[in-house]
């Protein structure tokens, strides 16, 4: 028995209740395992991280003295959801996602959230990624983020919070992918006897949302010519994009592989320049178009921006996204909600102090050692004070940080992440997750039922970023009606 001894110790175990018991729509996964020997297991386990190399499902690590490759650890034991808690978490990031769009346009144009003063607006005006140069620029069909990538954690009374969102270029979900694919192959029989719902229809609805923001002055008599825009094969999820356009059936290009005619963008092929409608960029506004953005930028195509104004090329997501990625614009999403829909939020934010805001600035201050602190652009697991588990020096280190500049920090307490049984070496052990759904804007809201779960590997940590030695694991969401479904 692979659990005899797995104990789910004083935080919310996925699988098991306080008191050990498995829990309800877990119960076809536990006794399906159950079954299995641990030399059986061991070799499941090992086959999948063959089959990962052999398939190039890696991803990049600079700053790694050990190599740069790597595959994405992979942990057979799936992590369940029921049909019952899909439910609310699909209503909460729709919401949410409603809100963000109605939010990035109305900063864009009127500014009445500033007016109303909902948020003050040095926060703002003093956002990293605000572009000012997009002030009342209309995007095609009033979308902003067409892929949004929204991080879940689930707090010691398993509750889902919102830790962050992810709405400039949000990575990971052909990880999604691989992984359903992985434990299909290794139990074959479980997934089929569980209802689960697929995830495989991804990469079309992807697709349709690219589709549906043609540009104003697109003809409408053919399909869009759409494209995948990589930096490059040294970029850290470059596997993503090529496994993305693959599976959409569209081309990936580099900056070099595109040009600029007459407001136009176009395609280098061997068969002469091809008119480009939409682009699913993987870059960065900075990097975007040197005419524009950063001129030492060696990615981008040049004049791509006067192209977007004149109608004539769309991007998914939107240039200046990147305001709403913002950790201290995060505070104010559940205002947002209230004010553009009058609702309450669904699914709340984490308990966050401002430390620009005085009083909160002085809290934080006193409380390092007991807080994590983040800095409002940083992602991957950097520029963050895992206040409990850091040094003097480097508590003092982010003193001097946060004082030199109070406007670039957030803090948040420690939230006891959800715990998942997890193979280490011969037996289970719980380790803390996340989750990101994939969350697609188009026509309509689409939210993928599963999503990445995340797996902090080294034993306590919090850190599920894969840049900082995070695995993942396949999740999967019960039909309603399903066996082990509510």
């Amino acid at each position: 028995m692979l659990f005899e001894n797995y104990q789910p110790e004083d935080f919310f175990d996925e699988m098991f209740s306080a008191d050990g018991a498995v829990r309800p729509h877990y119960r076809g996964v536990a006794d399906a395992l159950n079954e299995v020997e641990p030399a059986e297991f061991r070799n499941k386990q090992a086959a999948v991280e063959a089959a990962f190399m052999r398939g190039g499902v890696t991803f990049t690590v600079y700053s790694d003295s050990q190599g740069t490759e790597r595959i994405f650890p992979f942990d057979c034991v799936p992590r369940v959801i029921s049909a019952g808690e899909w439910d609310v978490v699909e209503k909460g990031l729709i919401q949410r996602l409603t809100a963000l769009n109605l939010f990035l346009h109305d900063i864009y144009h009127e500014q009445k959230i500033i007016k109303d003063r909902v948020i003050p607006p040095q926060y703002l005006l003093s956002a990293k990624h605000f572009r000012r140069e997009f002030m009342h620029f209309e995007v095609p069909k009033d979308v902003y983020v067409h892929i949004c990538g929204t991080d879940l954690i689930r707090d010691r009374d398993g509750r889902y919070l919102v830790l962050e969102d992810n709405l400039r270029c949000p990575s990971g979900a052909s990880y999604m992918l691989e992984n359903r694919a992985a434990l299909k192959r290794t139990f074959p029989e479980l997934f089929q006897a569980s209802g689960v719902r697929p995830v495989s229809n991804y990469p079309g609805e992807l697709l349709k949302v690219m589709q549906h923001c043609a540009p104003k002055n697109f003809d409408a008599k053919d399909a869009p010519q759409c494209v995948l825009l990589t930096p490059g094969v040294f970029n850290s999820a470059y596997f993503e994009h090529a496994f993305l356009a693959r599976q959409m059936g569209i081309p990936i290009v580099e900056g070099r592989d595109l040009v600029v005619r007459d407001f136009k963008v176009f395609m280098r092929t061997t068969a002469g320049l091809v008119k480009v409608d939409v682009i699913y960029r993987r870059i960065d506004d900075d990097f975007l178009d040197p005419s524009v953005f950063r001129e030492d930028s060696l990615l981008g195509v040049p004049g791509l921006v006067n192209a977007c104004r004149a109608g004539n090329v769309s991007l998914a997501n939107s240039i200046g996204t990147g305001v709403a990625d913002d950790k201290v614009v995060y505070y104010f999403v559940p205002h947002m909600i209230k004010y553009y829909l009058g609702e309450d939020p669904i699914l709340p934010n984490v308990d966050t102090y401002l430390a620009s805001e005085p009083k909160d600035c002085a809290h934080i201050l006193a409380n390092l050692d007991k807080l994590v602190v983040k800095s409002a652009n940083e992602a991957g697991g950097y520029g963050m004070l895992m206040g409990p588990w850091a040094s003097k020096e480097e508590i003092e280190e982010f003193r001097a940080q946060i004082e030199a500049n109070p406007r670039n920090f957030i803090a948040q307490n420690p939230v006891s992440l959800s715990r998942h049984p997890t193979w280490v070496g011969d037996h289970f052990e719980g380790r803390h997750i996340d989750l990101r759904p994939y969350i697609l804007c188009g026509e309509k809201i689409v939210v993928t039922p599963g999503g990445l779960t995340r797996v902090a590997l080294r034993k306590g940590s919090l850190v599920v970023n894969s840049s900082q030695g995070g695995g993942s694991k396949d999740t999967w969401v019960l039909r309603h009606g399903s066996e082990t479904g509510v």
